[in-house]
């Protein structure tokens, strides 16, 4: 990407607009590999789930992905409560020396894993009188995104379908409408499965894509994990570039003035 065209997210920038998960790889020198073959440089994970210093007899993550190297994400994934949510960014804080920018993530339901945005605005406003620089995790509702904007998110994450469905963009129109509504970053968050639904999510205009088990859950994850930075950096360009106007009939590449007969 260009070295102009950066993603800032709370004061921080990116030259990498895909940003990826720890979880459900094979071990964690696959992790590794993958998240170098993905260029990104936004790691999450997942407190509850994954061990950064909590328990001192288990392998750590930051063993091999240096919060010197990458920008360290935290989030609140496998919480249903705002309770149990300001209590798992509070402890990834403290793991992270301090660390504010956090992935709240409030889930309402064990079969779709689909955010229970009450419980999450409940959890915003806390997290956010704590000093926390919170990403949100919601659905792709415009109106309730735009509320998590005004309430004072540094980015909202809208669902393209549900986590770890692999299922696609379900509702690009949505997407577009919160797109035209915020002015913070709209990061795509769950249900890509494959390259092509990572650059559907930047020809839309957003702003960079989170993914995990579209990576993990492929047969080679780390050939996938370059897929996919390639996939969001063409999508990119593709949005930038503007794509041509859709049209109801053909028309000749070849201008039909001074044909030769």
């Amino acid at each position: 990407m260009s070295a102009e065209d950066v993603l800032t997210v709370a004061g921080r920038t990116f030259t990498s607009r895909l940003m990826v998960g720890t979880g459900k790889y094979q071990d964690l020198e696959q992790t590794r590999q993958a998240i170098e073959a993905s260029g990104a440089e936004v790691v999450t994970v997942a407190i509850r789930r994954t061990n950064i210093g909590q328990n001192p007899d288990e392998p750590n993550l930051l063993e091999v992905i240096s919060p010197d190297r990458y920008t360290i994400l935290p989030n609140t994934a496998g919480c249903y409560t705002a309770k149990d949510a300001v209590r798992t960014a509070m402890l990834g804080r403290e793991l992270l020396d301090g660390h504010n920018l956090v992935k709240l993530e409030v889930l309402g339901d064990e079969k779709t894993l689909f955010p229970d945005v009450l419980e999450t605005f409940h959890a915003a406003e806390q997290l956010i009188e704590e000093g926390f620089e919170v990403m949100v995790y919601t659905t792709d509702d415009p109106v309730s995104a735009k509320r998590f904007e005004q309430m004072g998110c540094v980015a909202v994450m809208p669902l393209a379908a549900p986590i770890g469905s692999g299922l696609g963009i379900r509702n690009p129109h949505n997407i577009h409408l919160i797109l035209e509504s915020l002015q913070v970053p709209v990061l795509v968050d769950a249900g890509v499965g494959t390259a092509s639904d990572a650059a559907v999510a930047m020809e839309l205009g957003c702003d960079a894509v989170l993914m995990n088990t579209a990576i993990a859950g492929a047969q080679n994850p780390v050939l996938m994990a370059s897929a996919m930075k390639k996939a969001v950096e063409a999508g990119r360009e593709a949005y930038l570039a503007g794509r041509m106007p859709r049209k109801a009939y053909a028309s000749a590449s070849s201008p039909m003035t001074g044909l030769i007969l």
